[in-house]
């Protein structure tokens, strides 16, 4: 016997599209927890509302924010996505794929076109994505490359060049370096003409080079805040480093960019505390320190996409795993060994 749908998205679906299956296969998660609580399920298809678009997943990518949404925790993230389980129990959120039903109000975007961006639910055969998360798949990537762009793309674009203001000539450390956002951080760094220097573990050294950084730090072995470098402007990805020292790390007039942050207490992360902290000293100080929240932007991914056609961006992919090893895939990426970014696959040969 099938299993009974685990969701339906959205309203009705209206406006273009071609014949697609009722059902589908998609990796579900009924409560939070580990791993272990995924599985593969035969669900309905979404439906959607004339604003938004059906797309026919080719890949999906998994990152850090895809395992704290099926941890459940920070656990205030269950007052917004369901207190006892997901209110959208299909898991990913990253997408690249093919446009095979649009709504009746959509026009960025017809039945055909070949897709990146956001779509929640991503992990599955379709997946339902609003029409300004998405941006058009550049010829030069693959789906599995396109598929782990947008969401730690995005987060670095608005970390780095946004919120950084990252200029040429600068000096810039990046934290964290050889996972999601810190491998598209240290690129846009490189890519604006600046000095970069990535922080990762010594097994990982050997990525960060190959993004471009170029120097090095162990992070178990090098302070960043010896007294012997100083930087311009610091993108912390890393996790829960203490203000003062990463600001003796800047420059007098130095830009300090948090992002995230492991770790921390069970209910927010212990990151809203500290972000609220460099936001008030950055008020009684010459160095600038802010925060990024990450906004889900379909112009984003436009910009990223210009930056992945010239070559500047090439996404840091491991491996794509399919659909049925996705347990296996969200393991790797909990035992914080994943270099760069992980994609599952939807379809065999996609």
């Amino acid at each position: 016997m099938k299993d009974q749908p685990a969701a339906v998205i959205g309203g009705s679906a209206s406006g273009q599209s071609h014949p697609v299956a009722s059902t589908m296969q998609a990796v579900v998660q009924d409560g939070y927890g580990t791993s272990d609580v995924l599985r593969v399920a035969e669900i309905a298809r979404p439906v959607f509302g004339p604003r938004k678009v059906l797309v026919e997943v080719r890949a999906a990518g998994l990152d850090r924010g895809t395992w704290h949404l099926m941890q459940g925790k920070p656990r205030l993230l269950r007052l917004v996505f369901g207190l006892r389980s997901p209110k959208q129990p299909v898991i990913g959120r990253d997408v690249a794929g093919v446009v095979v039903e649009v709504g009746s109000e959509v026009t960025a975007f017809a039945v055909g076109d070949e897709v990146f961006g956001v779509a929640p639910g991503s992990v599955a055969e379709y997946a339902v994505a609003r029409e300004d998360k998405l941006a058009h798949r550049p010829a030069t990537v693959t789906w599995e490359q396109a598929a782990v762009v947008p969401i730690s793309g995005g987060t670095a674009l608005q970390a780095v060049v946004d919120a950084g203001r990252v200029a040429e000539g600068q000096k810039v450390l990046v934290t964290g370096a050889s996972g999601g956002v810190g491998s598209y951080a240290v690129q846009l760094a490189k890519a604006a003409g600046a000095e970069v220097t990535g922080v990762a573990s010594a097994a990982k050294a050997d990525l960060v080079r190959a993004l471009g950084a170029d120097h090095v730090l162990d992070y178990a072995v090098d302070d960043v805040a010896d007294g012997t470098r100083h930087y311009d402007l610091i993108i912390d990805i890393a996790g829960l480093s203490e203000l003062s020292r990463l600001r003796r790390a800047l420059t007098p007039r130095g830009t300090l960019v948090l992002v995230g942050g492991e770790g921390g207490g069970d209910w927010t992360g212990g990151t809203m505390g500290r972000q609220l902290r460099a936001r008030l000293s950055s008020a009684f100080s010459g160095q600038r320190l802010t925060s990024v929240i990450a906004q889900e932007r379909g112009a984003d991914y436009v910009r990223l996409a210009a930056l992945l056609e010239s070559g500047q961006v090439v996404p840091s992919l491991e491996r794509a795993y399919p659909m049925a090893e996705t347990v296996d895939a969200m393991r790797h990426l909990e035992a914080g060994r994943v270099r760069g970014k992980i994609a599952v696959t939807a379809r065999s040969g996609a």
